[in-house]
């Protein structure tokens, strides 16, 4: 498992019965491979996870992973409420021939640093998959300290974490205490670029799912020190990345999506899509970003 590039956290085709729309979903992966991202995560925030069934889940691994045939890794996202549910969930993944897990603390109960800890080893223990610490403290209400990574690490592999603390300086705090031993992946869109030139390793991406070409663009510019070139587009994707810092970035990204002819805004009930003056202004973003496009380099030949 090489934790590194852009993984989009793509979002769930739905159709208009509310079932799963697999022609579109084969669509979309399609279009992120060309653009040459570095992984696909599943059933996350942005994939209405709470909302899929286990069968769901199972279906879109394993069309995932026939999809992507070996070309890039495949995780899919743990967010359980009990330990034992997140342990068959692990396993299932395995059985269905996910390359990794993104794993949530417990879900709902507020879980102490001891109880979070125990959570975690506990999954490892179970399954021979990596595993990527989601450290979301904003949205899940849990954070996960460098004190509790120390005890985390002795599980090998736990190996990276998803670093969405929203703190920048956690990226040199990370890397001074942890060095190469814990991986990171910027989990938030509108400090990627940041996070990346701070040492990140990779990023966990949300406007990914309708602007592959891009975001993966960005990572491979900085990558090989063409900072000016990466800023350049980073600064015309801001208001469009600051979508998917919102409460409704699951309707904003599949409007984005749409406009990008990359998906629909279908989305699963209690959610609904964008309406009024809501969707007008959302619109308004996403347009003004059609209108003033940039022009790509040549990144997927940078050396």
């Amino acid at each position: 498992m090489e934790w590194r590039g852009v993984m989009p956290a793509v979002t769930t085709k739905f159709d208009t019965d509310d079932g799963l729309d697999l022609r579109m979903f084969e669509h979309n992966i399609m279009a992120q491979l060309e653009a040459g991202v570095h992984g696909i995560v599943l059933g996350g925030t942005l994939g209405e996870a709470s909302t899929l069934s286990d069968q769901e889940k199972r279906i879109l691994t394993r069309t995932t992973v026939k999809l992507v045939n070996g070309r890039v890794p495949v995780l899919i996202n743990i967010a359980e409420q009990s330990t034992k549910a997140a342990i068959n969930s692990a396993l299932k993944a395995e059985d269905d021939g996910a390359n990794g897990l993104m794993m949530l603390p417990p879900m709902r109960y507020k879980a102490g640093d001891r109880e979070t800890v125990v959570y975690f080893k506990s999954v490892a223990k179970r399954t021979s998959l990596p595993i990527m610490v989601y450290n979301n403290p904003v949205d899940y209400k849990i954070e996960v300290t460098l004190e509790m990574f120390d005890d985390l690490l002795e599980c090998e592999n736990i190996q990276a974490v998803k670093e969405s603390t929203r703190d920048i300086t956690n990226v040199t705090r990370i890397k001074n205490r942890f060095s190469d031993r814990l991986k990171i992946m910027c989990g938030v869109d509108t400090i990627a670029l940041e996070s990346l030139l701070m040492g990140a390793d990779g990023w966990i991406a949300g406007l990914v799912d309708a602007f592959p070409e891009e975001t993966v663009a960005i990572y491979e510019l900085q990558r090989v020190g063409k900072i000016k070139e990466a800023v350049e587009i980073y600064r015309w994707f801001m208001p469009l990345l600051e979508l998917d810092i919102d409460p409704k970035l699951v309707q904003n990204i599949k409007l984005a999506e749409v406009a990008t002819g990359l998906g629909t805004e279908l989305v699963r009930p209690p959610r609904l899509p964008l309406i009024g003056e809501e969707r007008k202004r959302v619109m308004a973003i996403i347009q003004k970003g059609l209108d003033t496009r940039p022009q790509l380099p040549d990144y997927k030949s940078l050396k």
